[in-house]
């Protein structure tokens, strides 16, 4: 009980770290965010809310990546296990790890800004929480076998690889909106 009291406490620091950032401008570029053993920064102008995990029904006839829909905030939500969607769609992505129910529970969902137009939650294993472009000390760009919505895959202080996704590119994709098996 005290690992989901301290899970909501970073998640609400997260979102309001979220809202200052978004305020104050460029300064803060990216949410970081670990799916599968992959790390992945997401565009903070695309991203939207974060929620605990939240049940889902599931939706028969539809891609192993995708678990069915969750009500988020009173929205019905698409939920996307960005990990296994990735690895489908991009034979070099990082393997994925299996889940336990335990962890599982311990997942995030990142919705996509509304802006996007497109109802839908990504299952992230862990907040890694915000990054600017100082954060890193070298940027290349995708992989020529990349998916198009890939953006620069950045390099930090630790020589640790996160890639950028551009989620508008990403929610516009006909591999993520095909959902039928």
């Amino acid at each position: 009980m005290a690992n989901r009291d301290a899970l909501r406490e970073l998640q609400s620091r997260l979102a309001a770290r979220l809202q200052a950032a978004q305020a104050e401008g460029p300064s803060i570029a990216w949410l970081a965010v670990h799916a599968g053993a992959g790390r992945y920064l997401m565009p903070l102008a695309q991203s939207g809310e974060i929620f605990p995990w939240s049940p889902v029904q599931p939706v028969p006839y539809t891609r192993p990546w995708f678990w069915g829909v969750a009500n988020l905030r009173g929205n019905l939500s698409g939920v996307v296990d960005l990990a296994a969607f990735l690895t489908e769609v991009w034979p070099a992505a990082p393997a994925l790890r299996p889940r336990s129910e335990l962890a599982q529970a311990d997942c995030s969902l990142l919705a996509l800004n509304a802006a996007l137009d497109v109802n839908v939650a990504l299952v992230v294993d862990r907040l890694a929480g915000l990054r600017s472009p100082d954060a890193f000390v070298s940027s290349a760009p995708p992989a020529e076998d990349a998916p198009g919505f890939f953006g620069a895959l950045h390099t930090d202080a630790q020589g640790e690889a996160w890639q950028e996704i551009q989620l508008l590119s990403l929610s516009q994709s006909a591999q993520f909106l095909s959902i039928s098996a």
